[in-house]
């Protein structure tokens, strides 16, 4: 039997290899096990994505919480992962269950944990859930022996009250004046239904593509990154519309077009989103991002004079801040963001409206409002790369990150940076990012530079740092 090991955003495997029905029914059990410790009868909401299995997987998850005596919220249908957490708040649960495995390729399921705030789970719970899932491995798998408990699982629909949330939090009244038109593609995911959904009631017009299910996705990972978007570039074109609009399997992350069809970066948005929120909202208050994300963020907290807090990568940790009601805005360069008083919870669908009313609002395509922006602050040109090494290159890679470099090339390292990873800072401004995954032979490499040129010198310099030594 595999392990069953809880990363950033919940435990996720290959269906039908690792994330099997015995595997569901001991991390269950073990879930179980952490609630009831804390108190005898406690609530949960469960849900579910649109990928093979995963309605059947959350119902034997459902079903087996109703024989521990746990109280059963179960989502009647595909459900968005923002909107399992508000749902959390909303009727104060113990936590929610939710089988998702987010943007990842099909043949992958997962299974997320959030804490009663509607947050994703701290390592410190996850920690103890594993602890109970080695407890329960080297124990008769009593689980088998449970009986379900029918009058313990009501089944819910979650969009009208979360919709309602939503409708409170962005101006549908200005963007239906405006009279922009959207191009939408939830990528057969939990999304269709809500995000159009919430725009056609307020007649604002919308086309949606992919708005049915497929659980291989259309044979491309959920993730609305710019080599997924073709078909939304190729509908935005076709009906000239303002924006195209795309959220990930479980709706948690976000993708945009501009009128154009070109692709902004999830690191624009969420700083054009920041200088929106303090410049025409007229909100106060600081903005966190991780440690992986542009430093443009930086650039607008210091051209307002408002904090900046930097976090792990993890959006657990922006949801901390959320809670805590330090900060206005927190995102990651994945294409998750929420904002103050909403859900501490990555919110694709938020995402999306808060971009559409910002164009609305302010009469200017995402492009003007970015060259506008950048005139002001300076230039940020970002990059991700996801490097297979060899097992024996790794080893010699996490070696040489123990004792890092003072320069790459003839670039002088001005600060290190060891909070997840290893950043290293320049005098300039720019920077490197490496992290080593803990699972597979892989390291994530992020540079940031001020122009494009700078940029493609920066990345060669740490592809030669990370290969060659």
């Amino acid at each position: 039997m595999s392990n069953i090991k809880f990363g950033t955003s919940g435990w996720r495997a290959i269906i039908a290899e690792d994330f099997t029905f015995e595997n569901v029914r001991l991390a269950t059990a073990a879930v179980a096990e952490f609630l009831r410790k804390a108190r005898p009868q406690p609530k949960l909401i469960v849900g579910y994505d649109t990928r093979f299995q995963a309605e059947a997987f959350a119902w034997e998850c459902a079903e087996l919480l109703s024989a521990r005596e746990v109280q059963v919220f179960y989502c009647q249908s595909p459900t968005p992962t923002p909107a399992i957490s508000y749902e959390i708040l909303r009727r104060q649960t113990d936590g929610g269950i939710n089988f998702t495995a987010s943007h990842n390729p099909g043949e992958y399921c997962g299974l997320k944990f959030s804490t009663p705030d509607g947050a994703p789970a701290l390592p410190e719970v996850t920690q103890k859930i594993e602890s109970n899932i080695e407890q329960l491995r080297r124990q008769k798998p009593v689980y088998d022996e449970w009986t379900p408990n029918p009058r313990l699982i009501e089944k819910i629909d979650p969009t009208s009250e979360y919709l309602k949330m939503l409708g409170s939090k962005v101006d549908l009244e200005l963007i239906r004046r405006s009279g922009i038109n959207i191009s939408y593609d939830p990528l057969y995911g939990t999304a269709r239904g809500y995000l159009d959904k919430i725009l056609m009631d307020w007649d604002i017009p919308v086309r949606t593509i992919h708005n049915y299910r497929d659980v291989l996705f259309g044979g491309r990972p959920p993730e609305p990154s710019e080599e997924n978007l073709a078909d939304l570039r190729e509908d935005l074109s076709q009906s000239h519309s303002k924006l195209g609009l795309a959220t990930d399997g479980d709706a948690d992350r976000f993708g945009i077009l501009d009128a154009n069809g070109d692709f902004i970066l999830p690191n624009q948005i969420i700083a054009l989103l920041f200088d929106y929120l303090l410049e025409t909202r007229g909100w106060s208050g600081g903005a966190a991002r991780s440690v992986a994300t542009s430093h443009f963020m930086d650039a607008v907290a210091r051209a307002q004079g408002r904090k900046l807090y930097e976090t792990p990568v993890g959006f657990k940790y922006i949801g901390e801040l959320i809670k805590e009601d330090k900060i206005i805005i927190g995102g990651e360069e994945s294409a998750g963001l929420t904002i103050k008083g909403h859900v501490p919870e990555k919110d694709g669908i938020l995402a999306c409206l808060l971009v559409t009313e910002m164009v609305a609002r302010r009469g200017q395509s995402l492009h003007q409002q970015l060259e506008e922006l950048q005139k002001k602050l300076g230039y940020f040109f970002t990059i991700r790369l996801n490097l297979h090494l060899s097992p024996e290159l790794k080893e010699k890679l996490k070696s040489r990150l123990e004792n890092p470099p003072t320069r790459l090339g003839k670039k002088q390292v001005a600060e290190l940076n060891r909070m997840d990873g290893l950043k290293m800072i320049f005098e300039d401004g720019t920077w490197v990012l490496l992290r080593l995954s803990g699972t597979e032979p892989v390291a994530r490499c992020y540079v940031e530079a001020h122009s494009q040129k700078a940029l493609d010198h920066l990345t060669q310099l740490a592809r030669q740092f990370i290969f060659e030594g």
